[in-house]
C-alpha cells in the first residue's frame, strides 16, 4: 500500500507550526513578526491568515498541538489504570516526563499564556472525567469540579516550571513529583491511606523512565 501524502494545506500548516515552534524558543509570540514566521516556514503571507487569522489564533493552534502531545501520553499511560486517583498522579507524572524530554517545546507552552482551563475546553475531558470520578467515588473532599480541575491543572503548570527554570534531572523531578501528587491530592481533600503509596509509585516509574 502506498504512503498517503499530506495534501498541501496541511504542509502549509505544519509548516508554520513548526517555524513557531522553532522561533517561540527563544521569544514571545508577540516579539516575532509574522514576516519571520512565513520566512522560516518558507510559504506565502496568505497561507498565514488562511490557517490562523491572526497571532491569537496561531498562538492557540501551537497551545492545542503541545497540549494534544501531552493528553495522548497521558492517555496512553493511564489506558490500564481504573483508579482515579492512579489516574490523576499518572496524568502529572507525564506532565513531568514530557517536560524532561521536551523542555523547548514545554517553554512554548508555558510562554503562551493561554490557559485553557476551562471545564468546557476539549482537552481537559480526561482530567474532568478522572475528577469527577473521584467525587462520584467519595475519594475527594470538593463540591466543585470547575476548582479542582483549575486547582490540578495549576500544579501542573507549576511542575513544569518548576522543571524547565531549574533544569532538574529525572531523579530531582521524580523528587519533587512524589512531593507535589502528594500535596496535590491531599489538597484536594483526598484521605484514601494509599495517597503516599501512590505518588511514590508514580515517582519511582519516572524515576525509571
Amino acid at each position: 500500500m502506498s504512503e498517503v501524502k499530506p495534501d498541501r494545506a496541511t504542509r502549509t500548516r505544519t509548516a508554520l507550526l513548526t517555524a513557531g515552534f522553532d522561533l517561540l524558543a527563544d521569544r514571545s509570540v508577540e516579539a516575532i513578526p509574522i514576516d519571520d514566521l512565513i520566512a522560516a516556514a518558507g510559504v506565502g503571507k496568505g497561507s498565514f491568515f488562511n490557517h490562523f487569522g491572526d497571532k491569537d489564533g496561531f498562538k492557540a493552534a501551537i497551545a492545542i498541538q503541545i497540549r494534544g502531545e501531552i493528553e495522548a501520553k497521558i492517555g496512553q499511560a493511564n489506558a490500564e489504570i481504573e483508579n482515579p486517583l492512579k489516574r490523576l498522579a499518572g496524568g502529572m507524572r507525564e506532565v513531568t516526563d514530557y517536560t524532561l524530554k521536551n523542555r523547548s517545546r514545554t517553554m512554548v507552552l508555558l510562554r503562551m499564556n493561554s490557559g485553557a482551563t476551562t471545564q468546557d475546553y476539549p482537552l481537559n475531558e480526561g482530567i474532568v472525567a478522572d475528577i469527577e470520578a473521584c467525587r462520584a467515588a467519595g475519594l475527594i473532599k470538593t463540591e466543585s469540579t470547575e476548582m479542582a480541575v483549575l486547582y490540578w491543572l495549576g500544579l501542573c503548570v507549576a511542575m513544569m516550571t518548576f522543571v524547565v527554570e531549574n533544569r532538574l534531572t529525572r531523579s530531582d523531578a521524580a523528587a519533587k513529583l512524589q512531593d507535589m501528587t502528594t500535596l496535590g491530592l491531599t489538597g484536594l481533600g483526598a484521605q484514601d491511606a494509599s495517597i503516599e503509596a501512590i505518588a511514590k509509585q508514580s515517582a519511582k516509574m519516572l524515576g525509571e523512565e
